[in-house]
C-alpha cells in the first residue's frame, strides 16, 4: 500500500452488529484499511434476541478477533453499546459505546464526524437523547437499514431487519435535525460478490482474508435454504460512502417516520422534518475493488 498522509481525515465510528451474519466484518476491515479515515472507535451493537441471546457480546468478541487477525489488538478504541432496543421513546439506554459517540460529537475539532451503523440505530437516539446539542455539531449518520422506497422491493411483509431491531430509535433519529444518510434494503442488496472472486482476491491475503471468506460461506451454509455462491456485502456501503459520497445515486426526501411494520409513514413528514439522503444506487464495483486493493497491500505488507 502506498505510504500517503491524509491531512484532514474524517472522524469514524463503526457501531456494528458484528456477528450478527457475514458481512460487517468486510465492512470493518475496510474502515480500518482506509488511511483518509480515523477511527475514533468501534462500538458493539445488539442485534436483537431472535438468533441469539448475548448479541452484544457476540458482537464485542467478534471485532475484537478481527482486530486480533490483523495484529491491531489495542490500537483502536472498542466499546459495548446499549444491550437491547430503547424501552420508549424517552428512555436512553446507556453505554460506553454511546459515551464515545457524546464525546467524540461534541469535540471542537474540524473534521467533521461520521458514525456508521450497520444494526440499529439504539445508540444514537440514547446519545441524541443524553446530549441534545449534537445535533448542531458536523455529524453524519449513515444508517445501512430500512425498506425500499415507492414500491422499491422485495416486499415480504415484515420489518427489514436492521430496523425491526429498534424502530423507537429509528424514528427519535429520523425526527431529528440529525444529517442522516440512508441506505435503504434494496439498494445495499446490489453489493452481491460471489465465491469465486471472494477466492481470488480475498481468500489469499493471509489470515484476516483466510478468515473472511470462511466465515462467509460457514454462514450461508448456516443460514441459507439452498446451495448458493455468493454473499451480499450489505454494510460496505457505509464504507465506500464515507470515501466517496456520490459513490451512488441518491436523492433528498422528507424524513419518514416509521410504522410498527416497518412501512414508512409520510403522513407528518412533507412539513414537519428535514430532509435525510437516501441512496437509490450504489457502486459495488468501487466500493468491492477499494477493498480487495487495500487487502491484498496489507498482505503483502505484512
Amino acid at each position: 500500500m502506498a505510504d500517503r498522509t491524509f491531512s484532514h481525515r474524517r472522524r469514524v465510528i463503526i457501531n456494528t452488529d458484528a456477528k450478527n451474519e457475514a458481512d460487517d466484518q468486510f465492512a470493518i476491515v475496510h474502515a480500518l484499511l482506509s488511511p483518509s479515515l480515523d477511527i475514533r472507535g468501534l462500538v458493539a451493537a445488539h442485534f436483537g434476541n431472535r438468533r441469539t441471546r448475548s448479541s452484544l457480546e457476540e458482537s464485542r468478541a467478534e471485532i475484537e478477533l478481527l482486530l486480533r487477525l490483523m495484529k491491531l489488538d489495542g490500537r483502536v478504541p472498542v466499546a459495548y453499546g446499549a444491550p437491547y432496543a430503547l424501552p420508549d421513546a424517552g428512555t436512553p439506554v446507556p453505554a460506553p459505546g454511546v459515551e464515545l459517540i457524546v464525546e467524540e460529537a461534541m469535540r471542537d475539532v474540524g473534521e467533521p464526524l461520521y458514525v456508521a451503523f450497520l444494526g440499529p440505530l439504539t445508540d444514537m437516539a440514547s446519545a441524541l437523547m443524553l446530549e441534545p446539542r449534537i445535533a448542531e455539531r458536523d455529524v453524519t449518520v449513515i444508517w445501512i437499514g430500512g425498506g425500499g422506497y415507492d414500491g422499491a422491493g422485495p416486499q415480504n411483509g415484515r420489518p427489514e431487519f436492521n430496523l425491526s431491531n429498534d424502530i423507537v430509535a429509528a424514528n427519535l433519529v429520523f425526527s431529528s435535525t440529525l444529517k442522516v444518510w440512508q441506505v435503504p434494503a434494496p439498494t445495499y442488496r446490489m453489493m452481491a460478490v460471489g465465491y469465486a472472486e471472494l477466492d481470488a482476491k480475498v481468500a489469499p491475503c493471509g489470515e484476516i482474508g483466510e478468515y473472511l471468506v470462511r466465515q462467509l460461506v460457514e454462514w450461508n451454509e448456516r443460514q441459507h435454504g439452498g446451495s448458493i455462491e455468493f454473499r451480499v456485502l450489505g454494510d460496505s456501503p457505509a464504507i465506500g460512502l464515507m470515501l466517496h459520497p456520490d459513490c451512488g445515486t441518491w436523492v433528498e426526501r422528507p424524513a419518514p417516520a416509521f410504522r410498527y411494520d416497518g412501512t414508512y409513514d409520510f403522513s407528518a413528514a412533507e412539513n414537519a422534518n428535514r430532509p435525510i439522503r437516501v441512496y437509490g444506487s450504489i457502486d459495488a464495483r468501487f466500493i468491492h475493488e477499494d477493498f480487495f486493493a487495500k487487502l491484498r497491500a496489507f498482505a503483502d505488507h505484512r
